[in-house]
């Protein structure tokens, strides 16, 4: 934004778009990576290709900080000159690098670094249970590092040099990528799991009016491919209609290898429960979109708060960037996450008997409770904030802020740890929920579907800030969203947002309750990681 905005040129609004069209389609292009790794050309070709697709596109980044063609003139007093077409093309050629790369890094990069266990072995399966919390922890990390030091070098060194450093660090990722091609352990494409998808679908509408045989289990085509990479999955009668695509018709015809001849009209059960497997998550995707969303606006605005509190550092003039007080959250996740994972789980693991302490819809829940606890800790603080104010306890005026708070800005430290704990629960549970119920030729899909979950959080939240400022602004009340947050009502925000995550988790209760692991016939049983069989049965 920063960036767009002096170096550019370009009006603050039109970035603001820009940049929302990049992070959407950055999000929603994770379909069309994971479909042609899933299909196609498997996780490690697409991984590489798109490593090099990300270090290209922060090149061209950089060439336009670094050559003084390729960006506008600075602005002299209030003359500003936007940027020319040829400008603005090579800059949305860098954006678009980047896209590619991001399609393909996000869906797939989580599910390869899990292909390299055995799940067949003990230590197979406790490297995949804590792999997850290590993930996380070192991308919360980068992260940190990205809005601190680079950051920082960006806008008060320099621009080119600023730039350059994530490009070199690209740069060797690729490298390192590359060198340990020979040890990885590569998992072959299995064929279009949205073409098994849409055959079940068909299926089932072509044979909608025939009734399901009250013994299901002898009476359904249940033919088992040799070649499929998938485990075999036991009959189940969740989303029971679906069953109806196995029924066998007169019209229906079988190949000698016992497999059919027409698979648009005759699906075997494996294929129904596998598309199961996938239809079943959309309910807890809906779930993870409103929990994610609140958490978003609280982010947002918590910046806003910060600029119209006291930032300075105890005994010192210095004050802390209010973009900067995101990065607590971020510090809270790396430091639970090791607390959690070395010291946590293995006294739960004492208690339930299961691998991972507990199940990931359990561990989602713990993180969707403490949201609606985030929430209401954000709206107690914003009052006492605001308070401050109209008590008379204020630092005077900053131009384009409104009246400072009095109020120290380490009280908003507290909202922003206790949303990184409820993240360390949530997001992790809910990136390994996706991960391990999806069928073993669908990982990829898997991932990008926790990218659209956070694209389409991002819509809904965006959506619920222009209903609330339009509906109070236009209500006669003081709008809720005003941007001189003393004039505002922020916390009765907060509140509503708290009541989203109250029905979220009752939603998620009742889903969650209703929701049966891959693999197992009774909905409280959960999911042994000695099922995952068949992920290595098709190695390079």
């Amino acid at each position: 934004m920063v960036y767009l905005t002096t170096v550019f040129n370009i009006r603050s609004i039109t970035a603001t778009n820009l940049i929302n069209v990049f992070h959407g389609t950055c999000n929603f292009g994770t379909l069309a990576g994971a479909f042609l790794s899933d299909t196609y050309f498997g996780r490690y070709k697409i991984l590489g290709a798109a490593s090099i697709s990300s270090f290209l596109g922060m090149l061209v980044l950089t060439l336009t900080a670094a050559v003084k063609m390729l960006h506008p003139p600075h602005c002299v007093d209030a003359l500003c000159v936007g940027p020319t077409p040829c400008q603005m093309a090579f800059l949305l050629t860098g954006f678009t690098f980047l896209i590619i790369g991001a399609s393909g890094i996000r869906p797939c990069n989580l599910a390869f670094g899990v292909d390299q266990f055995n799940p067949h072995t003990e230590s197979g399966q406790q490297g995949i249970a804590s792999f997850f919390n290590w993930y996380y922890f070192t991308f919360t990390f980068a992260l940190m590092v990205s809005l601190t030091i680079i950051i920082y070098v960006q806008a008060n060194i320099n621009w080119v040099i600023g730039l350059a450093i994530p490009t070199f660090f690209m740069f060797i990722s690729c490298i390192l990528f590359f060198v340990g091609a020979k040890i990885y352990v590569i998992v072959q494409p299995d064929g279009s799991p949205l073409t098994s998808i849409f055959q079940v679908l068909v299926a089932t509408i072509k044979k909608r009016k025939l009734a399901v045989p009250n013994d299901p289990s002898h009476s359904l085509f249940n033919h088992v491919s040799t070649k499929s990479i998938n485990a075999k999955l036991p009959y189940n009668n969740q989303l029971k209609c679906l069953n109806k695509a196995a029924i066998i018709t007169p019209n229906d015809n079988i190949n000698p290898d016992g497999s059919s001849q027409n698979q648009w009209a005759l699906c075997s059960v494996q294929q129904i429960e596998e598309v199961k497997c996938v239809i079943k998550t959309i309910p807890i995707l809906i779930a993870f979109i409103i929990y994610n969303a609140s958490l978003t606006n609280m982010q947002i605005y918590t910046a806003f708060q910060a600029l119209q509190s006291d930032r300075r550092l105890k005994h010192s003039s210095f004050q802390i960037p209010a973009a900067s007080y995101s990065v607590f959250q971020m510090l809270a996740l790396t430091i639970w996450i090791p607390i959690y994972d070395r010291l946590i789980v293995p006294c739960l693991r004492k208690i339930t008997n299961k691998r991972q302490g507990i199940s990931p819809l359990q561990r989602i829940g713990v993180g969707i409770g403490i949201a609606i606890f985030t929430m209401l800790v954000a709206a107690i603080i914003e009052t006492k904030r605001r308070d401050m104010v109209h008590s008379k306890q204020a630092l005077g005026f900053e131009r384009g802020k409104g009246v400072i708070s009095s109020m120290p800005g380490y009280w908003l430290v507290i909202q922003m740890v206790v949303a990184g704990i409820s993240e360390g629960f949530a997001m992790i549970g809910f990136g390994e929920f996706f991960y391990k119920q999806f069928p073993e030729n669908t990982k990829s899909l898997a991932g990008s579907f926790f990218c659209c979950g956070f694209a389409m959080s991002s819509y809904l939240s965006s959506f619920l800030i222009s209903i609330i400022h339009k509906t109070t602004r236009e209500g006669g009340s003081r709008n809720w969203l005003t941007q001189n947050l003393n004039e505002a009502k922020l916390d009765y925000f907060y509140y509503l947002c708290m009541g989203l995550e109250v029905l979220s988790f009752i939603y998620y209760l009742m889903v969650a309750k209703w929701y049966k692991y891959k693999g197992s016939e009774d909905e409280t049983t959960d999911y042994p990681l000695e099922d995952m069989t068949a992920t290595h049965k098709h190695i390079v």
